[in-house]
């Protein structure tokens, strides 16, 4: 149960403002609160953190304890790279109404966003991919829910800086594990 606990708590605060969640409120601010732009987004995030529990239990068993801290160490640094990096970019001028074209987009974003890199890291360092993939779809769902729900804060330029500030603690805790697994601290 930990695992879930840890992985709802991460994915929550590594998501905001992410790349997907900004997605989806720039489109409702755009088309308005559509149902289907919610329920294409709840899916999807759904599918991705399913998605990287099940990689890390492919991976997990192949890997022996100091192996399995060090490639958690490894995603926390990628989440991290990916919150300072990839910020949010402009939004669509003239976005389309099409919900297959969101899901590619959100696809994209979460294939390679924080969020996903931390439940693949929890449920590789827990060797608990259920429970963890579990925490990550929910916060997931949270997640692109107030997207939806509140736009005019997800878009807030502020959340620029504190996205920056977290994606820095992410990748601290990430070189952090790795010097541990490799018994330099």
């Amino acid at each position: 149960m930990t695992g879930f606990y840890f992985a709802f708590l991460a994915v929550l605060i590594a998501g905001v403002g992410a790349r997907d969640q900004a997605a989806i409120a720039a489109l409702v601010q755009r088309q308005g609160a559509r149902p289907g732009v919610l329920v294409t987004g709840l899916a999807i995030s759904v599918a991705t953190a399913a998605f990287a529990a099940w990689a890390a239990q492919v991976i997990a068993p192949l890997l022996s304890p100091n192996a399995r801290l060090f490639f958690a160490g490894l995603a926390l640094a990628l989440a991290g790279g990916e919150s300072l990096l990839l910020m949010p970019g402009r939004r669509p001028q003239e976005p389309t109404l099409s919900l297959g074209a969101l899901a590619i987009v959100l696809l994209a974003h979460q294939a390679t966003d924080a969020a996903r890199f931390l439940v693949f890291a929890i449920a590789v360092a827990t060797h608990a991919p259920l429970p963890v993939g579990i925490g990550g779809a929910a916060a997931g769902a949270a997640i692109v829910f107030a997207g939806w729900l509140a736009p005019e804060l997800v878009l807030d330029p502020r959340l620029r800086s504190l996205r920056r500030g977290l994606g820095a603690l992410l990748l601290a805790a990430g070189a952090f594990l790795c010097l541990r697994a490799m018994g330099r601290i």
